[in-house]
């Protein structure tokens, strides 16, 4: 995974025209009665919450891999997408269509797309890529770059020169690891 920046188009990026509402996010494509926030949080926990009415979710516990921290109950969760909304749109998504955005906002086939972290990790990253932002967690910092490439390589984004320069300076310190990537587009 080394050299995967290399592997990913280098573009400038502009978030021109962008708004988050552009991107249509947790819905329940599998009418399930569980929406995508709901179903992440189902399949991250480290101790399974109660389900109640209308997909309503109580107790559980999770891991926040951004800052090492066990969170009770889901009400201190964010789930956060590995590269987010508005990041997607500086990278490629601003061409796509609503119905293009949509299931990238929803990426329930690639299980590092959406992340259950700690509302406090995913608010201090905000919309911010690996230029300004890497997770607290020292020891997360390989997973996360290599999950940001595989991520935008499944959904065909490009990424910025300084971005490219970022992801290089963290894989440089990484164990060279083979990653299968399957494209969504």
């Amino acid at each position: 995974m080394r050299s995967a920046p290399s592997s990913l188009p280098v573009a400038d990026e502009d978030r021109t025209g962008y708004r988050r509402d552009a991107f249509k996010y947790w819905i329940d494509a599998d009418k399930d009665g569980c929406n995508t926030r709901a179903e992440v949080l189902k399949a991250e926990a480290v101790i399974p919450p109660e389900q109640g009415p209308r997909c309503t979710l109580s107790a559980g516990q999770w891991h926040s891999p951004y800052d090492g921290r066990y969170i009770t109950g889901p009400g201190g969760l964010d789930i956060d997408h590995l590269v987010p909304l508005a990041e997607a749109w500086d990278s490629g998504a601003s061409t796509w269509t609503a119905a293009e955005r949509e299931p990238y906002a929803n990426d329930l086939g690639y299980d590092r797309a959406l992340i259950a972290v700690s509302a406090a990790s995913n608010r201090s990253k905000a919309d911010q890529d690996p230029t300004t932002w890497l997770p607290p967690s020292a020891g997360y910092r390989c997973q996360y770059v290599t999950d940001w490439i595989a991520d935008k390589i499944r959904w065909g984004l490009a990424i910025g020169p300084a971005e490219h320069t970022a992801l290089s300076d963290v894989l440089d310190a990484c164990p060279n690891v083979p990653v299968t990537v399957t494209t969504a587009r």
